[in-house]
C-alpha cells in the first residue's frame, strides 16, 4: 500500500473515532443526572445547553487536528486537499446548523438543534407537541437554506 493510502486511512480511521467517541459521550452524558451541584444550589443543565457545549468541544478538536494535518511537512498533495475540503466542510456545517438553529429559535420555538450528516439534517426543537403546521414551517426552513429534500429532514420535538 502506498503512503498516501496509507495517510488517507490513518485520517479516515481517526475522524471516525472522535465521532465515535462523541456519539459515545452524548449517550453517556444523557443517561447520567444533569443536576450539577455547585455551591450548595442545583444548577439543572438541560439536554440542549449540554449538547451545545458538547458540539463545540468536539469540533474545536477536530478543527485543531485538521491544522495540525495541514501543518505537517509530511502529508501527500492528495491528503492535503481531502484534509482541507473537510474542513472547509466541516466549518460550513457548523455555520448552517447555527444559522438554522437562530431561524428556528424566530420561529417562535423556546430552543433548538440542528444536526448534519452527509445524506441527512436532524432538527431538535424544545416543545411539548409539534403541529403539523410547525413541521411544515420548519422543513421549508431547512429546505431552502440547505438544499435537502423532506424526505431527508428529521424534525424531533422532545423537552
Amino acid at each position: 500500500m502506498t503512503s498516501k493510502k496509507k495517510k488517507i486511512i490513518i485520517l479516515t480511521g481517526m475522524v471516525a473515532l472522535l465521532v465515535l467517541t462523541g456519539v459515545l459521550n452524548i449517550v453517556l452524558n444523557l443517561t447520567a443526572d444533569n443536576a450539577l451541584e455547585v455551591s450548595g444550589t442545583d444548577v439543572y443543565m438541560d439536554f440542549f445547553t449540554s449538547y451545545r457545549d458538547y458540539r463545540a468541544e468536539s469540533r474545536e478538536q477536530t478543527l485543531l487536528y485538521y491544522d495540525e494535518l495541514l501543518a505537517s511537512d509530511n502529508l501527500s498533495a492528495q491528503a492535503r486537499e481531502e484534509a482541507e475540503a473537510a474542513r472547509l466542510q466541516l466549518m460550513e456545517d457548523m455555520e448552517t446548523e447555527t444559522a438554522l438553529e437562530g431561524i428556528i429559535k424566530g420561529l417562535g420555538f423556546e430552543d433548538a438543534i440542528v444536526t448534519s450528516t452527509t445524506e441527512n439534517i436532524n432538527v431538535i426543537v424544545k416543545c411539548a407537541e409539534l403541529t403539523g403546521t410547525q413541521a411544515t414551517q420548519i422543513k421549508e426552513v431547512v429546505m431552502t437554506e440547505t438544499g435537502s429534500t423532506a424526505l431527508n429532514i428529521r424534525i424531533i420535538p422532545t423537552e
